[in-house]
């Protein structure tokens, strides 16, 4: 009765799932400051404003009838004006006068409106490609039947305490324990309850122990990030008390907050403690000092790698003079602290009244020309700041994207930037074809290389030739993939290397033409270090491979398919390539936690790249809970105190030292041991 996956609790309206596809006004007019004549209704398209068309004639019927302008701004007209636009004129017939060819004459017609024909069309329609079209016009809404609630109206009107089982799972998790400790129940109502309050009591506990207090029960898994997930299995495995088990765990501190991290750390001892045995691939320094037993991967990364550098405890691991990690942790190698700070100047954005999901209605200065560090406990709103309102909403100001941004009242000083770039650690790529090479654009001047060549001029190849995209020069067997894909029906599909180019993705006649000996294919399956070596004396391609280098991607091929990449590898591709660009010095550039899945060395590296991009006058932010990468930010601003309901305030704001003077700020309570 009380599931929404049953058909006994469900909400009938929305099949128990809270939300309903409905088309939304803002994606219909994504900007209201243009008139109807400017192209504000998108749906309309450009032939349809056109004078000969019928949907203009209504437009001017419409505007005749209800006295109003096509060339007035959407944000001016009147509301009930607008609602005829967009949802018709219910049943009024109004006057259209059309003329073209054998149509030319007056006709009363009853507008049904914009809205109202995409809803008509999407349900009557068997097309896929139609509801497809539409779909991009709609959004989800909470049921107007349940309120987003996905249960029946008889499954909400039972209470306990005064709440039902809806009003109890959206609260956070440390208000549903303090309800629970509340909770009066009569004698008889007590002994029933008691052991149902016991077991609740237990797994609330495990969540807010894997650092997950700022979540509430309604949270659908699809809007959890990895890291998250993660942690709310390890909360059902304490759950279930198990001896004797094998846990692997892959990175479990990921966006987590060092206070949320000492947390984690114990609730994992916890596990050990009951007689299990956890094996955790990890890069954070808590988490390596609280093990028992380390094994250290190196020495280096990729084709230098692979050997177990040492094995131990933390002592033996810290005296071995190959393990990188060891003399990190030892401290003979660390993140060194910048000598000095930049200074903010009076150049700025200024996000106004942001108030989405948990953000009290906040204001922030983001000093520009500067490395800023956006910080705070998890679930305290970071990502909502700077994803959802900072960037989106820069993003439809400076490249008028669909993406609607968070609330916010306005965006200030977004004049002074030229251009907004997101560095996030999504695919460079979603098929094989796309590879490090092609990416950052060192492709094109190898090809180039290879038509110079007297065999390639002698048989006329250009530079189109050596692509393994374009006809002519891959081989047709695997389109220039290399690989076939095998479809296995109900299994997932198997890739088998081409029987015809053995994987080499070109014909016979393409890769008899070499230089200095190699092929174009032997050159895909350089790694970026011989590659440098190979082409010393082409600058531009040393220019680009060299900034793979500097990113600490030496190691990786060229021609490596983006599908085998890592999310950070994905995105220090994207920063070397932002690197090889010429800096216009305006630019500002957002990342998300982008020392994800990286060494203490590569966390140094990348600080030195994102010192070098705020060098050229470019702005960096940074969402970060990484010390070494906050120690070495010139401006932090700190949310707080708390996850969910109990954060979205800015605590403080400034250099490191103004943070750690911050009592209040857990951030600035971890970074006074860094400095």
């Amino acid at each position: 009765m009380f599931s929404f996956n049953s058909p006994f609790g469900k909400c009938d309206k929305c099949d128990g799932l809270g939300t309903l596809m409905e088309i939304d006004e803002n994606l219909i007019i994504p900007d209201k400051s243009k008139s109807i004549l400017e192209g504000a209704i998108v749906t309309f398209g450009d032939s349809s404003l056109k004078e000969d068309s019928w949907t203009f004639s209504i437009l001017k019927a419409l505007s005749k009838e209800y006295k109003f302008s096509l060339d007035t701004p959407i944000e001016k007209l009147p509301r009930e004006v607008l609602d005829i636009i967009l949802y018709g004129t219910n049943g009024k017939r109004v006057k259209v006068e059309y003329t073209k060819e054998f149509r030319t004459g007056i006709y009363n017609h009853d507008y049904e409106g914009v809205i109202n024909n995409l809803k008509r069309r999407y349900f009557e329609s068997n097309s896929d490609y139609i509801k497809r079209e539409i779909e991009q016009y709609m959004s989800d809404n909470p049921c107007p039947k349940c309120k987003g609630a996905r249960l029946s109206k008889e499954a909400l009107s039972v209470t306990v305490g005064e709440k039902n089982i809806f009003e109890f799972c959206i609260m956070a998790i440390n208000d549903e324990l303090k309800f629970l400790d509340e909770l009066k129940l009569s004698e008889k109502n007590k002994v029933i309850a008691e052991q149902i309050l016991k077991e609740i009591r237990s797994r609330l506990t495990f969540l807010i122990d894997v650092g997950l207090n700022y979540l509430n029960l309604t949270r659908s898994s699809g809007s959890l990030s990895g890291g998250e997930a993660q942690r709310i299995r390890l909360a059902t495995q304490i759950g279930s008390s198990l001896m004797g088990v094998l846990y692997i765990l892959d990175e479990p501190s990921i966006g987590l907050h060092q206070r949320d991290n000492d947390r984690l750390i114990k609730t994992l001892k916890h596990l050990r403690d009951l007689g299990n045995t956890l094996v955790i691939v990890e890069h954070d320094e808590d988490t390596m000092k609280a093990a028992d037993f380390i094994v250290d991967i190196g020495p280096k990364a990729g084709e230098h790698g692979g050997n177990i550098v040492a094995a131990g405890s933390i002592e033996e691991i810290m005296k071995c003079d190959n393990s990188i990690t060891g003399q990190y942790l030892s401290g003979k190698k660390k993140v060194q602290v910048p000598k000095e700070f930049r200074k903010p100047q009076d150049r700025k954005i200024t996000v106004v009244g942001a108030k989405q999901n948990n953000l009290k209605n906040v204001t922030v200065d983001f000093p520009l020309g500067v490395l800023v560090s956006v910080t705070g406990v998890s679930g305290s709103g970071k990502s909502t700041l700077v994803n959802e309102i900072l960037y989106k909403g820069l993003n439809k100001i400076l490249n008028n994207s669909k993406k609607i941004p968070g609330l916010y009242k306005e965006i200030r000083g977004y004049d002074q930037i030229d251009k907004i770039i997101n560095i996030d650690q999504s695919p460079i790529g979603r098929t094989p074809r796309s590879n490090p090479a092609t990416y950052t654009g060192t492709f094109d001047l190898i090809r180039e290389v290879f038509s110079t060549v007297p065999e390639a001029k002698m048989r006329g190849y250009k530079p189109g030739r050596f692509s393994f995209n374009v006809k002519g020069g891959r081989c047709e067997a695997c389109k220039g993939d290399g690989i076939i894909k095998i479809e296995m029906q109900f299994l997932s599909d198997v890739y088998v290397p081409c029987e015809v180019c053995k994987g080499k993705r070109y014909n016979r006649e393409t890769l008899e033409v070499k230089y200095k000996g190699k092929s174009i294919n032997d050159i895909l399956e350089m790694t970026v270090e011989e590659a440098i070596k190979f082409f010393e004396n082409h600058t531009r391609i040393v220019n680009k491979l060299a900034t793979l280098m500097d990113v600490g991607l030496g190691y990786i091929r060229l021609g490596q398919p983006s599908t085998t990449l890592s999310g950070g590898e994905a995105q220090r591709i994207k920063l070397a390539y932002e690197l090889s660009k010429r800096s216009t010095g305006k630019t500002l550039y957002i990342l998300d936690e982008p020392t994800t899945g990286l060494h203490i060395d590569d966390v140094n590296k990348l600080i030195g790249i994102l010192q070098r991009l705020v060098d050229s006058g470019n702005t960096v932010v940074v969402i970060e809970h990484n010390l070494d990468v906050i120690k070495c930010s010139d401006y932090i601003i700190d949310l707080g105190p708390e996850g969910g309901e109990k954060g979205g305030t800015i605590l403080c704001t400034g250099s490191p030292e103004d943070i750690c003077k911050c009592n209040s700020s857990y951030t600035g309570q971890y970074l006074k041991k860094m400095l």
